[in-house]
């Protein structure tokens, strides 16, 4: 089955909970941006857990989600929405470093342990909520983890995982979000911290197979979950050539006719997707035409 998100309750409603595989989503922006392998894991596990944060949003919201830290790699952005489509960039795709002492992809190398987390939410009214939050790790699960609990004030556990094939493909990514809602008693608590400590990498439980339930489940128990709905998840970018020619349009019809007696053409690519629109020197004399 190609990639989805589940949303669930446990507990009778004292946890709220989300686990999606996302390794088609994050082999897309992959495939797109060409990005080394640490870069893939930064990037995947972003837009892991912008899935799965989207899936909290409503009807025609929108998230975007923004990791500025002081390493290599740059910005990390991220839209999302709450239809389970994903879509980012790194500014920088081609940072690899050696697995840390973990064994594992150095994604805090790459992010950086200073810098900023900002989530913007477009809920469809003139001003957005924005929430920041300094970078605590930079490995970006603990990042979201402290968000929820600093900016949102929701105890909640984040994990996001991305394996890397040699080759540089994506052998299998994912994530959970588990929250605790208030009055959640300390039975429960306790349960779920021992479970999350004893449990396998979240990317270790896909390449196992493990669907989005059967994940919750780990860190849940069967007994106590109970899946709300799923979600089918996909990288997906909005972008258009008429998108691009009404920004070119907004340039004026001088800096049109600049364009086609120095270059006789255009060329637009999106930062999100890497497409690339060209505009030939008829498409921009009729812009030009329409700019005036």
């Amino acid at each position: 089955m190609s990639d989805y998100l589940v949303r669930a309750l446990a507990f009778d409603g004292q946890v709220r909970a989300y686990a999606a595989d996302t390794t088609d989503t994050v082999s897309e922006g992959q495939r797109r941006h060409y990005t080394w392998p640490v870069a893939s894991a930064a990037l995947g596990r972003t837009l892991t857990a912008g899935a799965m944060m989207g899936a909290m949003m409503k009807g025609e919201e929108k998230l975007t989600l923004k990791v500025e830290g002081d390493g290599p790699i740059g910005l990390i952005l991220v839209d999302t929405n709450a239809k389970g489509e994903v879509r980012g960039y790194v500014s920088n795709p081609h940072v690899h470093f050696d697995l840390n002492e973990h064994g594992k992809l150095d994604v805090r190398a790459a992010v950086g342990t200073s810098g900023t987390l900002t989530v913007v939410k477009d809920i469809g009214m003139r001003d957005h909520f924005t929430g920041q939050v300094p970078i605590v790790s930079g490995e970006l699960g603990e990042d979201f983890t402290y968000y929820f609990v600093k900016s949102e004030q929701v105890p909640s556990s984040v994990g996001v995982g991305v394996l890397v094939n040699p080759d540089n493909s994506i052998k299998a990514a994912g994530g959970f979000i588990i929250q605790l809602m208030p009055g959640t008693d300390d039975e429960t608590i306790t349960l779920i911290e021992n479970r999350l400590k004893e449990m396998d990498p979240i990317s270790k439980l896909i390449d196992k197979g493990l669907t989005p339930e059967e994940i919750l489940e780990e860190i849940l128990g069967s007994e106590n979950l109970k899946v709300l709905d799923r979600l089918p998840v996909s990288f997906n970018c909005n972008c258009s050539k008429e998108r691009f020619a009404s920004a070119i349009i907004s340039l004026g019809s001088d800096e049109i006719r600049d364009m086609i007696e120095t270059d006789g053409k255009a060329e637009a690519q999106c930062h999100f997707c890497n497409e690339t629109y060209i505009y030939s020197k008829e498409e921009l004399e009729e812009l030009e035409e329409e700019a005036r």
